[in-house]
């Protein structure tokens, strides 16, 4: 990403590209369809502002990634125990509601099933890290990994309005499913 300096205007002018963005790859659910032409045009920018910005499409995509993970898989975010863990699904649940609309339209698209799997990885290694001391199940990689990929499957089918149940069920289950799985 170009600009470094984000002032009020930069955030501004971000915020409009991100939203396009997110708007195109709801209705072309493919990265590769979106243009910076049809972009800057729908944005009501010019080409030179998104440039000034962005090198490509890739890094409004990119930047999108970044937020989330940062969101959702702060490092700051220590885990120590199985009430942290709980507890790290409420955040991720809530930031998820927080921005809903947002989530909605970036994982319809296909490229989403990638974004899923860093999200996973990163997840899985400070879920891992913070019950290895603790469990003494020889299976504990398998079953973290089998339970990430449920519940993350199924925020994709909730976010592309495949499920049946809401956000908040989720999390309920989610706490259920991992006091039984992790016990």
């Amino acid at each position: 990403m170009k600009v470094q300096c984000l002032n009020s205007s930069s955030i501004k002018t971000r915020n409009i590209i991100k939203k396009t963005f997110a708007e195109l790859i709801h209705e072309k659910k493919q990265l590769d369809k979106i243009t910076v032409t049809e972009l800057v045009k729908r944005a009501e920018i010019t080409r030179s502002t998104f440039y000034t910005h962005y090198d490509n499409i890739y890094d409004v995509a990119h930047d999108y990634e970044l937020q989330t993970i940062e969101l959702l898989c702060s490092d700051d975010l220590k885990l120590y125990s199985k009430k942290d863990i709980q507890n790290y699904f409420e955040n991720i649940i809530q930031c998820l509601k927080d921005n809903e609309k947002t989530y909605k339209l970036l994982l319809s698209a296909n490229e989403s099933l990638l974004f899923i799997e860093k999200l996973k990885n990163i997840a899985d290694q400070k879920i891992y890290t913070a019950l290895k001391d603790s469990c003494t199940d020889k299976y504990l990689e398998l079953n973290i990994s089998f339970f990430l990929n449920g519940l993350l499957m199924e925020i994709l089918k909730y976010f592309r309005n495949e499920s049946d149940y809401s956000l908040d069920e989720l999390l309920l289950n989610t706490k259920l499913w991992f006091e039984k799985l992790f016990n």
